[in-house]
């Protein structure tokens, strides 16, 4: 048996549907794998899933493709590469609630934003403001990670970056009403995310252990299309106690709509990847220019 350490990148939720699945009916164990799927809330997100990665905690992280661009170009860099998207459109959002009055980006202007600290966040949020008419004059907290939907929710914030297919879902059953700004929506051509990262120095010696990885993943989420409600029986084991009046077949159903036809899951489009890259460049969010396919590395056929 090959182990096999995941650091997943939220606690339990749909984006990590296949690999609870693939855990759960056995498809990593059929490929000689067996893996383990740790969550930040076992640090507390004291050390982010990259990260893990680059320490050696983990073999495999999900973050956003930004975190590769990031690590990749930070003071001392590190060669982490993503191998997989797990979903064909990003399916993140800017939230605000509906009764605060804001009814697009330009009037966040003079509000209040709880950020996850992520190297671009900021200035990407600012920047969707200024496309939007505004002048970006936001007020920005960091709150402990594993809080900063609470501070939404209790008032201590007015805006935060969610997923669509999960925080949409926890608003929806606690009777929240929400307003949701996507980035392609106002020309901010925002990549992937998650995507399935390693270490990019060792991932040629690791390609078989990782194909086998990414195959049986695949496999597990393309269950979850195919029997949402067995999926949603699943993962409710581990999502938290919380979470759990979460209407969880709806949240799946929205999800895997977007993971992409079955023979090409996991696609890393260069083209897409090259937009925002060019659009960070552009925006002088990044100063090193990279190429595309020094981003990611291909396993998948």
């Amino acid at each position: 048996m090959k182990h096999l350490k995941i650091a997943l990148d939220w606690t339990a939720n749909t984006n990590h549907l296949g690999f609870f699945i693939a855990r759960e009916l056995g498809y990593y164990k059929d490929r000689n794998l067996e893996v383990s799927l740790l969550t930040p809330a076992e640090d507390d997100y004291q050390v982010t899933p990259a990260k893990k990665v680059e320490l050696g905690i983990a073999d495999v992280a999900l973050c956003p493709l930004e975190s590769i661009i990031s690590y990749q170009t930070k003071e001392k860099p590190f060669n982490l590469k993503a191998i997989a998207a797990i979903y064909q459109e990003d399916l993140s959002a800017i939230a605000v609630k509906e009764d605060s009055g804001i009814k697009s980006p330009a009037d966040l202007d003079g509000k209040s934003y709880a950020s996850y600290e992520a190297r671009y966040e900021d200035k990407i949020v600012e920047q969707l403001i200024k496309n939007d008419g505004g002048e970006a004059n936001l007020e920005i907290s960091y709150p402990k990670k594993l809080g900063i939907w609470e501070t939404l929710l209790k008032d201590k914030a007015d805006a935060t970056w969610i997923f669509l297919n999960w925080e949409a879902y926890q608003a929806e059953a606690q009777g929240e009403k929400m307003r949701y700004f996507r980035l392609k929506d106002y020309n901010i051509p925002y990549s992937y995310s998650p995507v399935v990262a390693v270490n990019g120095n060792t991932v040629e010696a690791n390609r078989e252990t990782y194909s086998e990885f990414l195959k049986a993943t695949k496999a597990g989420f393309f269950y979850a299309e195919d029997h949402p409600q067995e999926a949603a029986e699943i993962l409710r084991k581990y999502i938290p106690e919380t979470e759990k009046e979460l209407d969880l077949v709806a949240s799946i159903n929205y999800s895997v709509a977007y993971l992409g036809a079955k023979e090409n899951w996991g696609r890393l489009d260069p083209v897409l990847i090259g937009r925002f890259v060019k659009w960070l460049d552009d925006h002088q969010l990044e100063t090193e220019t990279l190429k595309t396919y020094d981003l990611i590395y291909k396993i998948l056929d």
